[in-house]
């Protein structure tokens, strides 16, 4: 029983699911290390997970597809960064608005390109690349979709940014105390939006991943896996390495209710397993789990 539910497959399964998670968990990392909370990330997802569709569908190329939604959740991160950082409105009331914005909008786009607000019509995937990393022995079978070394590397890298950077020294640094930052010359304002922007633009890939992998646009398919990338971010202790890590455990939850289903344990026990661990998780660490000190905290310059 074990043997046939953990090998290679699930693992290669475990990896193609935590992609959607780890992606805008980065994003998450490098907008809260600059000190702005955004649980706007849902929302993300979803606006880059329909751009990619639309985009995709009308011009038959998944490149197009994945820019427009890199884009779309580019415009969501500006967004929530005119109105958290430039005009200092609450972070937590913009990130919900956002989430509510994005739910009805792509509702109500899907009406008006697909003629259903549910359902999109089915678009080209990125199969063709899949099937090139397949011809890889061993590797293939593991990572055998892009997005999945595409994740992998940003991770690394974002990792490199934040701590071993400049950029990365001075966005941690007006996450932290960025009144002693702006002392030093530092624009905390600039720094906090492009911690956002590159928010938004992580999550706007991961939607676009959601729209690719799944060949079509669904409402509401993001289905909380932004509050479950928040989640693992804090479990991550705000470090990308750590927060990869905490997205795949949460995609081992996934793939097991998958592998699980259709046997004898009650399909609603079974369904609740990555919501527990979710919970279980976050009780076990955020006590230990110590946010920049500014986090939240709208930064007001002095006058001179």
């Amino acid at each position: 029983m074990v043997d046939a539910i953990f090998n290679i497959a699930f693992l290669a399964q475990v990896l193609r699911i935590s992609v959607p998670y780890t992606l805008p968990a980065l994003g998450a990392t490098f907008s809260e290390r600059g000190g702005v909370i955004n649980i706007g990330l849902e929302g993300m997802l979803l606006s880059g997970a329909f751009a990619t569709t639309a985009a995709t569908y009308y011009a038959n190329d998944p490149l197009i597809g994945i820019a427009c939604g890199l884009l779309a959740g580019l415009l969501m991160g500006a967004l929530h960064g005119v109105a958290t950082v430039v005009l200092k409105a609450d972070q937590i009331i913009i990130g919900i608005a956002l989430n509510l914005f994005a739910l009805g909008s792509t509702k109500f786009l899907c009406q008006l390109l697909f003629h259903s607000s549910s359902n999109s019509s089915r678009i080209v995937g990125i199969d063709a690349w899949s099937a090139s990393l397949k011809n890889i022995p061993f590797v293939g079978d593991i990572l055998e979709n892009p997005f999945i070394l595409f994740a992998m590397a940003l991770a690394i890298l974002s990792h490199y940014v934040l701590f071993k950077t400049r950029y990365g020294l001075r966005l941690r640094a007006v996450g932290e105390h960025p009144e002693a930052a702006d002392t030093l010359g530092i624009n905390v304002t600039q720094l906090r939006f492009s911690g956002i922007l590159i928010s938004g633009a992580l999550s706007g890939l991961g939607g676009a991943w959601l729209a690719l992998d799944q060949h079509s646009f669904t409402d509401g398919m993001t289905a909380g896996r932004g509050f479950i990338a928040l989640a693992a971010m804090i479990v991550g202790k705000w470090k990308p390495l750590n927060a990869t890590i905490a997205c795949i455990l949460f995609a081992f939850a996934e793939s097991l209710v998958i592998q699980l289903q259709g046997g004898n344990v009650p399909v609603q026990f079974i369904q609740m397993i990555p919501y527990v661990l979710t919970m279980v998780v976050l009780v076990s660490f955020i006590g230990r789990a110590v946010p920049p000190a500014a986090d939240g905290i709208p930064f007001e310059k002095e006058a001179s």
